[in-house]
């Protein structure tokens, strides 16, 4: 049996959305194969009978369990199925050491580490589980529905490729050689300054106050992040943000090299007005390339939203067609 870390979990209720009296809702623990332990809220809908498709759920890049995964999470068990929010490594209320970094492999493998817990649960029906990515872990997601073919469903909403962001800088703008060597001198003098501290710098989170010249997206970050909306006191977005080397290894992997081997259906829904949805384009079109596995693949633009429109409002977010994907595939 694989022995969990003892974590320090909060009971009471401390999400950004209001509890639904739909479902049923407990914190749960389960261990990675790295032997981290990951914190998660497990819904399930009342009165479940039977065993159900569940979906593990995590995202945004930098949130927390109680944001925007815990709120897809709750309404997809609504709709009826046991769904598991997780907060990533090192992040949240989850395990790890260091805090505040990320991980290509580490964090695919937690997305497996779910399917690895969703299929001992009794209630769970372990041929019918999928999984859904928002933002960075929309790519993290895909990674892991390229390596584990238990995942029979994959859902990605408003995705980022965080390896390509972190190596070649936002819509490609700094994708040569000379701009990834000067961010990785820099890096690297980051960590003997660190090593030399005994602790990592953090790099800061979404703007306290957003220049008046600065892109649309930042400041949609900040209404997200920064107000009421969507602040959440374990967000790094929300307060001090990853480690400022904290996501150097994804300048180097090069994430979604195989995603055109996934078998299995995918869904991947992005706003048509959101800055990174050449992201889920780009993506979708190697996803296709060269494959015979074509017909369970789907690419949902939403007509004027912005990538954060998909974190949280309900009536912009496609929770109909997500749910009838789910229904479809997870069979």
């Amino acid at each position: 049996m694989f022995k969990t870390e003892k974590l320090n979990v909060t009971k009471e209720w401390d999400k950004t959305f209001p509890k639904s009296e739909k479902v049923d809702h407990k914190k749960v623990l389960f261990v990675n194969r790295y032997g981290i332990t990951l914190a998660a809220d497990m819904y399930t809908p009342k009165d479940a009978k039977g065993k159900l498709p569940a979906i593990a759920v995590a995202g945004p890049f930098g949130a927390v369990k109680e944001q925007c995964s815990g709120l897809y999470a709750q309404t997809l068990a609504e709709r009826g199925f046991i769904t598991l929010a997780f907060d990533p490594s090192f992040t949240g209320e989850s395990g790890g050491q260091p805090r505040n970094v990320a991980s290509p492999d580490i964090n695919t493998e937690d997305f497996m580490a779910a399917v690895d817990f969703l299929t001992t649960k009794r209630g769970v029906d372990g041929k019918r589980i999928g999984i859904l990515g928002i933002c960075g872990w929309g790519g993290m997601a895909l990674s892991a529905a390229a390596l584990d073919t238990r995942i029979k469903a994959t859902v990605t909403s408003t995705m980022y490729d965080m390896t390509r962001v972190n190596a070649n800088g936002y819509f490609d703008a700094e994708n040569s050689e000379d701009s990834r060597y000067a961010k990785k001198i820099e890096m690297n003098k980051q960590r003997t300054r660190d090593y030399r501290a005994g602790e990592y710098k953090p790099a800061g989170g979404v703007v306290e106050e957003v220049p008046e010249k600065a892109p649309y997206f930042i400041r949609d970050y900040h209404d997200y992040y920064k107000t009421p909306r969507g602040y959440h006191p374990r967000s790094l977005n929300s307060n001090e943000g990853w480690n400022m080397t904290g996501c150097q290894t994804f300048m180097n992997f090069p994430m979604l090299k195989y995603i055109g081997e996934i078998h299995n259906a995918v869904l991947m829904v992005h706003g048509e007005k959101a800055h990174s949805c050449y992201f889920s384009m780009d993506a979708f079109g190697d996803m296709m390339r060269n494959t015979r596995y074509t017909g369970n693949k789907e690419l949902l633009l939403i007509p004027g939203a912005v990538h954060t429109d998909l974190y949280d409002k309900v009536d912009i977010i496609p929770f109909d067609k997500i749910e009838e994907f789910y229904t479809r595939y997870l069979q």
